[in-house]
């Protein structure tokens, strides 16, 4: 039988080995540094919105955790198209899902591939690992000057 937890592992392995959206977008118009230190994890978000509000192109660079680089790059290809203005209503989406009780079943309808991170749940520790990403496209889309923290 194919468990939950079996595919968070496998999705976690796949996207720390390789990536999706990595690297310096050639053109953004947004961008923040985000910063864990609890574990030492370090972000850069690049992000293109074009005149329509629209995400056009986002990309990250950085160092840190499977679960900080897995779940970054699960957030560039979910937001990649979609509008800045539904990025808030997302950002509540998921930390709702990693914060959640481990019973609740996380809205795959809302969330999509991102959904697979309910599994950090069973590890409260990493929790701030899997958030790192979403503050750090949060300071981006709102021109903070700020290192994002998970403190």
């Amino acid at each position: 039988m194919f468990d939950l937890r079996d595919l968070y592992m496998q999705v976690i392995v796949d996207h720390n080995k390789a990536p999706r959206n990595f690297g310096v977008l050639k053109a953004y118009n947004h961008d923040a540094d985000g910063y864990n230190p609890l574990c030492g994890d370090k972000l850069h978000v690049y992000v293109n919105v074009n005149d329509d509000d629209i995400i056009e192109d986002i990309s990250f660079e950085g160092e840190g955790c499977a679960i900080s680089v897995a779940s970054a790059s699960l957030m560039t290809e979910a937001l990649k198209g979609k509008s800045v203005s539904e990025f808030p209503a997302t950002f509540n989406d998921f930390q709702h899902m990693v914060t959640a009780d481990i019973a609740e079943e996380p809205d795959e309808e809302a969330l999509g591939k991102l959904a697979v991170l309910a599994g950090v749940r069973e590890f409260p520790s990493r929790i701030k690992c899997a958030v790192l990403c979403w503050h750090t496209m949060k300071s981006a889309v709102e021109d903070s000057h700020k290192v994002a923290v998970t403190e």
